[in-house]
Protein backbone atom coordinates (compact mmCIF):
# COMPACT_ATOMS: atom_id res chain seq x y z
CA UNK A 1 0.00 0.00 0.00
CA UNK A 2 1.19 3.69 -0.83
CA UNK A 3 2.37 5.68 2.31
CA UNK A 4 0.08 8.22 1.39
CA UNK A 5 -3.10 5.38 1.73
CA UNK A 6 -1.97 4.44 4.96
CA UNK A 7 -2.47 8.12 5.93
CA UNK A 8 -5.73 8.72 4.72
CA UNK A 9 -7.08 5.36 6.01
CA UNK A 10 -5.18 5.67 9.70
CA UNK A 11 -7.73 6.56 12.34
CA UNK A 12 -4.62 8.06 14.32
CA UNK A 13 -1.25 8.59 14.23
CA UNK A 14 0.83 5.58 12.77
CA UNK A 15 4.41 4.04 13.69
CA UNK A 16 7.14 3.85 11.41
CA UNK A 17 10.86 3.19 11.27
CA UNK A 18 13.78 3.56 9.74
CA UNK A 19 16.76 1.16 9.37
CA UNK A 20 19.93 0.94 7.68
CA UNK A 21 21.50 -2.20 5.48
CA UNK A 22 24.18 -4.50 6.95
CA UNK A 23 27.24 -4.03 6.37
CA UNK A 24 28.85 -6.15 3.54
CA UNK A 25 29.56 -9.41 4.88
CA UNK A 26 26.50 -9.47 7.72
CA UNK A 27 23.36 -11.53 6.50
CA UNK A 28 20.09 -10.51 6.42
CA UNK A 29 19.53 -11.75 10.06
CA UNK A 30 21.08 -8.91 11.60
CA UNK A 31 18.14 -7.32 9.97
CA UNK A 32 15.60 -9.82 11.29
CA UNK A 33 17.23 -9.38 14.75
CA UNK A 34 17.02 -5.93 14.90
CA UNK A 35 13.46 -5.87 13.89
CA UNK A 36 11.53 -8.12 15.16
CA UNK A 37 11.34 -7.13 18.63
CA UNK A 38 10.00 -4.23 16.76
CA UNK A 39 7.28 -5.75 14.59
CA UNK A 40 5.12 -6.08 18.01
CA UNK A 41 4.09 -2.58 17.28
CA UNK A 42 2.47 -3.07 13.90
CA UNK A 43 4.10 -0.53 12.06
CA UNK A 44 2.86 1.23 9.11
CA UNK A 45 5.76 1.06 7.11
CA UNK A 46 9.69 0.55 7.11
CA UNK A 47 12.10 2.57 5.88
CA UNK A 48 15.65 1.53 4.21
CA UNK A 49 18.17 3.58 3.21
CA UNK A 50 20.68 3.93 0.06
CA UNK A 51 24.53 4.36 0.37
CA UNK A 52 26.28 5.33 -2.25
CA UNK A 53 29.41 4.06 -3.45
CA UNK A 54 32.84 5.40 -2.28
CA UNK A 55 36.48 5.73 -3.85
CA UNK A 56 39.02 4.29 -2.24
CA UNK A 57 42.61 3.96 -2.88
CA UNK A 58 44.80 0.70 -2.98
CA UNK A 59 48.62 0.47 -3.22
CA UNK A 60 49.94 -1.76 -5.86
CA UNK A 61 52.93 -4.12 -5.13
CA UNK A 62 54.84 -1.23 -7.54
CA UNK A 63 54.12 1.33 -5.08
CA UNK A 64 51.18 3.20 -7.26
CA UNK A 65 48.03 3.21 -6.23
CA UNK A 66 44.80 1.78 -7.79
CA UNK A 67 40.84 3.70 -7.57
CA UNK A 68 38.12 1.22 -6.58
CA UNK A 69 34.77 1.43 -5.94
CA UNK A 70 33.04 -0.14 -3.22
CA UNK A 71 29.73 0.05 -1.78
CA UNK A 72 29.95 -0.52 2.27
CA UNK A 73 26.02 -1.43 2.71
CA UNK A 74 24.80 -2.71 -0.64
CA UNK A 75 21.10 -4.33 -1.15
CA UNK A 76 18.72 -1.78 -0.19
CA UNK A 77 16.24 -3.13 -3.13
CA UNK A 78 16.36 -7.04 -1.81
CA UNK A 79 16.62 -5.74 1.91
CA UNK A 80 12.98 -4.04 1.45
CA UNK A 81 11.63 -7.47 -0.90
CA UNK A 82 12.89 -9.53 2.29
CA UNK A 83 11.46 -7.19 4.86
CA UNK A 84 7.91 -7.79 3.09
CA UNK A 85 7.75 -11.62 2.48
CA UNK A 86 9.24 -12.06 6.21
CA UNK A 87 6.51 -9.46 7.61
CA UNK A 88 4.16 -8.82 5.22
CA UNK A 89 4.65 -4.71 5.87
CA UNK A 90 5.08 -2.14 3.15
CA UNK A 91 8.93 -0.91 2.40
CA UNK A 92 10.32 2.46 1.70
CA UNK A 93 13.56 2.30 -0.60
CA UNK A 94 15.86 5.58 -0.12
CA UNK A 95 16.48 6.47 -3.23
CA UNK A 96 19.86 8.83 -3.89
CA UNK A 97 21.29 11.55 -7.13
CA UNK A 98 24.94 10.59 -5.75
CA UNK A 99 26.82 7.94 -7.31
CA UNK A 100 24.11 7.06 -10.38
CA UNK A 101 23.60 7.27 -13.44
CA UNK A 102 19.78 8.38 -14.89
CA UNK A 103 19.87 4.84 -16.47
CA UNK A 104 21.00 3.20 -12.69
CA UNK A 105 18.27 4.88 -11.47
CA UNK A 106 15.30 4.13 -13.96
CA UNK A 107 16.57 0.05 -13.65
CA UNK A 108 16.30 0.25 -9.74
CA UNK A 109 13.00 2.04 -10.26
CA UNK A 110 11.72 -1.35 -12.74
CA UNK A 111 13.17 -3.68 -10.26
CA UNK A 112 11.27 -1.81 -7.36
CA UNK A 113 8.58 -1.90 -9.30
CA UNK A 114 8.46 -5.33 -10.41
CA UNK A 115 9.30 -6.53 -7.02
CA UNK A 116 5.95 -5.03 -5.81
CA UNK A 117 7.14 -2.08 -3.82
CA UNK A 118 4.87 1.33 -4.50
CA UNK A 119 7.16 3.57 -2.16
CA UNK A 120 10.36 5.38 -2.77
CA UNK A 121 11.73 8.11 -0.60
CA UNK A 122 13.37 10.71 -3.22
CA UNK A 123 16.93 12.50 -1.75
CA UNK A 124 20.29 14.53 -3.63
CA UNK A 125 22.45 12.04 -0.90
CA UNK A 126 25.59 13.13 1.05
CA UNK A 127 28.60 13.88 -0.92
CA UNK A 128 30.84 11.49 -1.29
CA UNK A 129 33.23 11.07 1.69
CA UNK A 130 36.18 12.19 -0.35
CA UNK A 131 34.54 15.35 -1.81
CA UNK A 132 33.87 19.26 -0.15
CA UNK A 133 30.85 19.76 -2.01
CA UNK A 134 28.02 16.95 -3.72
CA UNK A 135 29.04 16.09 -7.29
CA UNK A 136 26.80 13.94 -9.36
CA UNK A 137 27.41 11.16 -10.94
CA UNK A 138 28.26 11.67 -14.96
CA UNK A 139 25.03 11.35 -16.58
CA UNK A 140 23.23 11.66 -13.43
CA UNK A 141 20.94 13.77 -11.29
CA UNK A 142 22.69 16.77 -9.14
CA UNK A 143 18.94 17.74 -7.80
CA UNK A 144 16.29 15.75 -5.93
CA UNK A 145 13.94 17.11 -7.53
CA UNK A 146 15.35 16.00 -11.16
CA UNK A 147 15.54 12.56 -9.36
CA UNK A 148 11.54 13.21 -8.35
CA UNK A 149 10.61 13.87 -12.09
CA UNK A 150 12.34 10.92 -13.47
CA UNK A 151 9.76 8.69 -10.61
CA UNK A 152 6.41 10.86 -12.16
CA UNK A 153 8.03 10.33 -15.21
CA UNK A 154 8.05 6.85 -14.90
CA UNK A 155 4.64 6.41 -13.33
CA UNK A 156 3.51 8.58 -16.52
CA UNK A 157 5.30 5.45 -18.80
CA UNK A 158 7.54 8.33 -19.54
CA UNK A 159 10.95 6.37 -20.45
CA UNK A 160 14.63 7.37 -20.90
CA UNK A 161 14.17 5.12 -24.18
CA UNK A 162 11.45 7.65 -25.81
CA UNK A 163 10.49 5.44 -28.78
CA UNK A 164 8.81 2.98 -26.49
CA UNK A 165 5.61 2.33 -27.74
CA UNK A 166 2.90 1.15 -25.30
CA UNK A 167 4.58 1.56 -22.47
CA UNK A 168 3.04 0.98 -18.75
CA UNK A 169 3.47 3.56 -16.57
CA UNK A 170 4.92 2.65 -12.49
CA UNK A 171 2.92 3.49 -9.08
CA UNK A 172 5.32 5.03 -7.02
CA UNK A 173 4.48 7.43 -4.02
CA UNK A 174 7.08 9.45 -3.65
CA UNK A 175 8.38 11.17 -0.05
CA UNK A 176 10.69 13.70 0.16
CA UNK A 177 12.76 15.35 3.04
CA UNK A 178 12.53 18.09 5.19
CA UNK A 179 14.06 20.57 7.38
CA UNK A 180 12.97 22.22 10.19
CA UNK A 181 16.24 23.60 11.34
CA UNK A 182 16.99 24.35 7.46
CA UNK A 183 19.39 22.00 5.03
CA UNK A 184 22.58 22.99 5.58
CA UNK A 185 23.75 24.11 2.26
CA UNK A 186 20.26 26.55 2.00
CA UNK A 187 21.41 30.14 2.67
CA UNK A 188 18.03 30.74 4.69
CA UNK A 189 14.76 28.72 5.80
CA UNK A 190 12.77 31.01 3.20
CA UNK A 191 14.76 30.23 0.10
CA UNK A 192 14.86 26.27 1.66
CA UNK A 193 11.01 25.91 1.65
CA UNK A 194 10.10 27.35 -1.82
CA UNK A 195 12.98 24.45 -3.09
CA UNK A 196 10.64 22.13 -0.74
CA UNK A 197 6.95 23.07 -1.94
CA UNK A 198 8.82 22.99 -5.67
CA UNK A 199 9.47 19.61 -4.87
CA UNK A 200 5.45 19.23 -3.80
CA UNK A 201 4.37 20.44 -7.16
CA UNK A 202 6.38 18.36 -9.12
CA UNK A 203 4.67 15.38 -7.56
CA UNK A 204 5.78 14.29 -3.86
CA UNK A 205 2.87 13.26 -1.73
CA UNK A 206 4.63 13.51 1.60
CA UNK A 207 7.43 15.07 3.58
CA UNK A 208 9.67 13.40 6.53
CA UNK A 209 11.61 15.23 8.04
CA UNK A 210 15.26 15.51 9.79
CA UNK A 211 15.67 14.22 13.29
CA UNK A 212 15.37 17.52 15.73
CA UNK A 213 15.51 17.25 19.52
CA UNK A 214 13.07 20.94 19.88
CA UNK A 215 9.39 19.77 19.04
CA UNK A 216 8.80 23.86 19.24
CA UNK A 217 11.05 23.71 15.99
CA UNK A 218 8.71 21.14 14.27
CA UNK A 219 5.88 22.94 14.77
CA UNK A 220 7.04 26.44 13.65
CA UNK A 221 8.39 24.06 10.41
CA UNK A 222 4.81 23.26 10.08
CA UNK A 223 3.67 26.38 9.76
CA UNK A 224 5.93 27.90 7.40
CA UNK A 225 5.31 24.89 5.16
CA UNK A 226 1.81 25.47 5.67
CA UNK A 227 2.03 29.38 5.06
CA UNK A 228 4.46 28.68 1.84
CA UNK A 229 1.19 26.43 0.26
CA UNK A 230 2.40 23.31 1.00
CA UNK A 231 -0.39 20.89 1.91
CA UNK A 232 0.72 17.50 2.09
CA UNK A 233 1.14 15.42 5.90
CA UNK A 234 4.26 16.02 7.03
CA UNK A 235 5.94 13.29 9.05
CA UNK A 236 8.53 13.70 12.11
CA UNK A 237 11.68 11.89 12.26
CA UNK A 238 12.78 11.05 16.10
CA UNK A 239 16.07 9.82 17.19
CA UNK A 240 17.18 8.82 20.90
CA UNK A 241 20.53 10.09 22.23
CA UNK A 242 22.16 7.25 23.66
CA UNK A 243 25.70 8.52 24.81
CA UNK A 244 27.30 11.18 25.68
CA UNK A 245 29.74 11.78 22.18
CA UNK A 246 26.60 12.33 20.36
CA UNK A 247 26.11 15.41 21.93
CA UNK A 248 29.40 16.62 19.62
CA UNK A 249 28.36 13.87 16.69
CA UNK A 250 24.61 14.62 15.69
CA UNK A 251 25.13 18.66 15.66
CA UNK A 252 28.38 18.12 13.15
CA UNK A 253 26.98 15.11 11.28
CA UNK A 254 23.21 16.10 11.01
CA UNK A 255 23.66 19.51 11.44
CA UNK A 256 20.62 19.97 14.02
CA UNK A 257 21.02 21.77 17.85
CA UNK A 258 20.68 19.67 21.16
CA UNK A 259 18.67 21.68 23.29
CA UNK A 260 20.49 23.11 26.72
CA UNK A 261 17.97 21.18 28.51
CA UNK A 262 18.98 18.28 26.84
CA UNK A 263 22.36 18.40 26.82
CA UNK A 264 22.72 19.31 30.71
CA UNK A 265 20.84 16.48 31.75
CA UNK A 266 23.02 14.08 29.64
CA UNK A 267 26.70 15.86 30.60
CA UNK A 268 25.78 15.16 34.42
CA UNK A 269 25.69 11.18 33.68
CA UNK A 270 28.30 9.02 34.46
CA UNK A 271 27.76 6.78 31.83
CA UNK A 272 25.75 5.39 28.45
CA UNK A 273 23.41 4.21 30.34
CA UNK A 274 22.27 6.97 32.25
CA UNK A 275 22.78 8.64 28.72
CA UNK A 276 20.22 6.03 27.32
CA UNK A 277 17.86 6.23 29.82
CA UNK A 278 17.52 10.26 29.77
CA UNK A 279 17.48 9.93 26.23
CA UNK A 280 14.41 7.69 26.61
CA UNK A 281 12.95 9.69 28.47
CA UNK A 282 13.20 13.03 25.91
CA UNK A 283 12.06 10.12 23.19
CA UNK A 284 8.84 9.98 25.10
CA UNK A 285 8.31 13.05 25.83
CA UNK A 286 8.38 14.70 22.46
CA UNK A 287 6.74 11.59 21.08
CA UNK A 288 3.65 11.94 23.52
CA UNK A 289 3.48 15.86 22.71
CA UNK A 290 3.86 14.98 18.65
CA UNK A 291 1.05 12.29 18.74
CA UNK A 292 -1.46 14.42 21.04
CA UNK A 293 -0.75 17.51 18.21
CA UNK A 294 -2.24 15.17 15.81
CA UNK A 295 1.15 14.07 13.44
CA UNK A 296 -0.04 11.77 10.74
CA UNK A 297 2.96 9.15 11.54
CA UNK A 298 5.82 9.11 14.05
CA UNK A 299 8.60 8.10 12.11
CA UNK A 300 11.99 6.74 14.36
CA UNK A 301 15.86 6.43 13.25
CA UNK A 302 16.32 3.24 14.62
CA UNK A 303 19.65 2.78 13.22
CA UNK A 304 21.51 -0.01 15.61
CA UNK A 305 19.24 1.11 18.79
CA UNK A 306 16.04 -0.75 18.42
CA UNK A 307 15.43 -1.92 22.06
CA UNK A 308 15.28 2.59 23.11
CA UNK A 309 12.69 2.94 20.22
CA UNK A 310 10.83 -0.37 21.46
CA UNK A 311 10.66 1.28 25.23
CA UNK A 312 9.35 4.33 23.94
CA UNK A 313 6.38 2.94 21.63
CA UNK A 314 5.41 0.54 24.24
CA UNK A 315 4.67 3.39 26.37
CA UNK A 316 3.11 5.74 23.50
Amino acid sequence: MKIIDHIKQAKGTLVSFEILPPLKGKGITAIYNHLDPLMEFKPAYINVTYHRSEHIFKKRSDGSFEKVVVRKRPGTEAICASIMNRYNVDTVPHLICGGFTVQDTEDALLTLSYLGIDNVLVLRGDAAKNETSFEPEPGGHKYAIELLRQVVNLNNGIYLEEDLKGTNGTKFCIGVAGYPEKHFEAPNMQTDLSYLKDKVDAGAEYIVTQMFFDNKKFFEFEKECRDAGITVPIIPGLKPVTSKKQLSIIPRTFYVDIPTELSNEILQCKDDACVEQVGTEWLLAQSKELKAAGVPVLHYYTLGKPNVVCNVVKQL
